[in-house]
């Protein structure tokens, strides 16, 4: 008796390609992950940026805007907002231990609560 296609991968047959931007995404999310897997309690990961001296950025969130758009966003080491908006071309980051900033509380673990198709923001454009 024969079987018909498998649905995983007609359902994949029939999505778009992947943008430059999802895939850096995708593997940013993976690197994440990676790295905090290796982190003890005390510490969570953030993002250190290259080739500038704007310090470190402790990331909440991970997104891409389609084609080529990827976004990692947070909190500063002062607290503030802030949001890397960057071309997946110039995609070059830093991944760091910082110490957890809620001492009673377990490290935020982003990279365990993203899903793999999450596009960030409330509007789903990857803002924060």
């Amino acid at each position: 008796m024969a079987q018909g296609p498998d649905q995983t991968t007609a359902e994949a047959a029939k999505r778009a390609p992947k943008s430059p931007a999802e895939w850096a995404s995708e593997r940013a999310i993976q690197y994440i992950r990676n790295f905090e897997a290796q982190l003890d309690n005390r510490h969570e990961v953030a993002l250190g940026f290259t080739g500038a001296d704007a310090g470190v950025l402790q990331i909440e969130g991970v997104g891409f805007y389609d084609p080529d758009i990827l976004t990692f966003y947070g909190r500063d080491e002062d607290g503030l907002r802030t949001q890397l908006v960057q071309h997946v071309s110039q995609l070059n980051v830093v991944l760091r231990a910082v110490p957890s900033r809620a001492t009673e509380e377990p490290p935020r673990r982003i990279g365990f609560h993203m899903p793999s198709n999450w596009l960030g923001g409330e509007s789903g454009d990857a803002s924060a």
